[in-house]
């Protein structure tokens, strides 16, 4: 597949593994990584240069872990285009991919199920339903789902 993916990075192995196998299989797709930082519940309620700190300590976080994702393609021979947006996951990846001409999004899932699924929500869950482009879930080899 050639266009334009989507694989939205967080600091878990599902999201390692989806990130890998856009790099094996899309080998022509230009490939944008995207880390979403989510204002947490600690900065709400801060004041101004408070909460602005707790995000931007955020957004480093997610500067570090983008930096291991272009590591993990230039050691495939691959180059990506990385993203740092702040936002709830699920509006933040949708908007994103419609704004920005992305032809799939692909994206790592910790196969939760039952009450632990409706309890944590799944940020993938809601991106199939809402993304205007085809969505994959890849999940990390070896896990099964309940």
């Amino acid at each position: 597949m050639s266009g334009r993916v989507l694989v939205p990075i967080d600091d878990s192995e599902p999201a390692r593994a989806a990130l890998r196998e856009v790099i094996e299989t899309f080998d022509a797709a230009e490939v944008v990584a995207l880390h979403v930082v989510e204002p947490t519940a600690s900065s709400y309620g801060m004041e101004g240069a408070a909460a602005g700190s707790v995000v931007e300590s955020e957004k480093e976080a997610g500067r570090e872990l983008l930096a291991e994702a272009e590591e993990t393609a230039a050691e495939r021979g691959a180059e990506i285009e990385t993203a740092i947006e702040v936002g709830r996951p699920v509006p933040t990846i949708v908007d994103y991919a419609a704004e920005r001409d992305v032809d799939h999004v692909v994206m790592g899932s910790h196969g939760r199920s039952g009450l632990s699924r409706i309890l944590v929500g799944s940020v993938a869950e809601g991106v199939i339903r809402e993304a205007p482009v085809t969505v994959t879930v890849a999940r990390e080899a070896g896990t099964d789902l309940e």
